[in-house]
């Protein structure tokens, strides 16, 4: 996932977890704390296709980029 400058502030990743009840694991990570770039994230995101589902389309609604690599189906996602 992509986090843009913008959203250096905002708690994205903790919203996964607090309005979506999803286990959030981060497994790999680049963001400076005062550089103005955009962060990477690789997320391992665990909760039932529905919180899942939730989630991904707020982080889209958000304009984030975000790439999935998983191996269950995902409707869609």
């Amino acid at each position: 996932m992509r986090i843009p400058k913008e959203y250096h502030s905002e708690p994205v990743i903790s919203r996964l977890t607090s309005r979506h009840g999803l286990i959030v694991n981060i497994n790999a990570a680049l963001l400076g704390a005062k550089v103005p770039q955009e962060g990477w994230f690789d997320l391992d995101l665990q909760g039932t296709p529905e919180q899942i589902r939730g989630a991904l389309i707020d982080l889209n609604d958000l304009d984030l980029e975000i790439w999935e690599n998983s191996s269950e189906p995902n409707d869609g996602w």
